[in-house]
């Protein structure tokens, strides 16, 4: 299963922010034991380095959990087509509607947010990352 995993879940995990953090931390492991494929946006990435800089205050820091982060997650490029037809998307939060162009054009599975209101109208879906969670559990069963 491929997940494109959105920036709020990344970094629930990074800073342990309570009560998401475990749910997101059993989505890193997920994808650390090959049970799903993750990917990132690069788009993500940039914020990820500012909110993870922003808590710890050094670049040498921030560098290294980047590359932690690289070395688990794939990344999906954000093509210039999908910025144009985010633009004309039915989903109103431009910055959603991009990571679900992209998503669509580079054929995940789902995208995993707790942003989900806003990506009613995406044509990929869309999981919290708690329902991510029980789909696993349920399938790990199986």
């Amino acid at each position: 299963m491929r997940v494109l995993v959105d920036t709020c879940v990344i970094v629930d995990a990074l800073q342990d922010r309570e009560p998401f953090s475990d749910n997101a931390k059993t989505i890193f492991y997920a994808v650390a034991n090959k049970q799903i494929d993750g990917y990132i946006s690069a788009k993500s990435i940039t914020d990820i380095y500012y909110i993870t800089h922003r808590a710890t205050h050094s670049d040498e820091s921030t560098r290294k959990i980047l590359k932690t982060l690289l070395g688990l997650f794939d990344i999906l490029d954000t093509a210039a087509i999908d910025c144009r037809k985010a633009l004309s998307s039915d989903i109103t939060d431009y910055e959603d509607a991009v990571m679900c162009e992209t998503a669509e054009r580079c054929e995940v599975d789902c995208i995993v947010t707790r942003n989900e209101k806003d990506y009613k109208k995406s044509k990929v879906k869309v999981l919290s990352p708690s329902e991510l969670v029980k789909f696993l559990e349920e399938t790990e069963e199986n």
